[in-house]
């Protein structure tokens, strides 16, 4: 990755080993051509998506516990795409977003040190017009996505336009206070929801407390024709 320093990180999920690179710290900034300034991330939060978070790491660990083959998937937020790596190596149909301009390259390369086919991926916020592309999915999975105020809105908003009638989301959040605002919006869109209470660490925190959330949803027949 021109102007960034990364290092090779391995991490073990249900007994593989997935291989990833990931930005060596999170003080990094090199923009020169401006991606930064259009897609409206802050320097101090650029290089933050270029890191395995906890939360990342229970997603996979807990979807490696789930039946994938045969599965329309979508993982939101990839960053350096440890679910996506997973779920393409056990048989989902996965396609990996993120609206970090660096993360497709992130992704791809990682892809090839696991020896995985390529992810289609798709540049985009929850938002952005880039994502109305994306169709319907029966799975929607992400890991620490609620970091700021607005965001629950933003992904129950992107959930409504993207889950099929029959539809699971699976989110594992850290405990930005955010995630009950998402319950309620969910819950409003026909969503039942499961949840755990667990302690997130990393080898540079302590344990600290998250969540990990399991809506599913099966709505009437009479879903528009064309949905998933």
């Amino acid at each position: 990755m021109p102007g960034y320093a990364i290092k090779l990180l391995t991490v073990r999920i249900a007994d593989v080993d997935y291989r990833l690179w990931v930005l060596a710290d999170k003080q990094q900034f090199a923009d020169a051509d401006g991606a930064a300034a259009r897609t409206g991330i802050s320097s101090a939060n650029w290089p933050l998506f270029g890191q395995l978070w906890p939360a990342g790491a229970v997603l996979a660990t807990y979807l490696a516990g789930l039946p994938m083959a045969g599965r329309h998937i979508l993982e939101i937020g990839c960053g350096m795409g440890l679910s996506s790596l997973l779920l393409q190596r056990r048989g989902g149909d996965i396609t990996a977003s993120d609206q970090h301009p660096l993360a497709a390259a992130f992704l791809a390369r990682n892809c090839a040190e696991n020896g995985l086919p390529p992810i289609p991926f798709v540049a985009a916020g929850w938002g952005d017009t880039a994502a109305t592309a994306l169709g319907r999915f029966d799975l929607i999975v992400a890991s620490d996505i609620l970091y700021e105020r607005g965001h629950a809105d933003a992904v129950a908003a992107f959930l409504h336009q993207h889950a099929a009638a029959v539809c699971e989301f699976i989110l594992t959040d850290p405990g930005r206070g955010q995630a009950p605002r998402l319950c309620k919006a969910l819950l409003l869109q026909g969503y039942a929801y499961t949840e755990r209470r667990l302690a997130f660490a990393s080898a540079e925190t302590a344990p600290f407390k998250g969540r990990l959330l399991h809506f599913t949803r099966r709505l009437p027949e009479f879903w528009p024709v064309g949905a998933r």
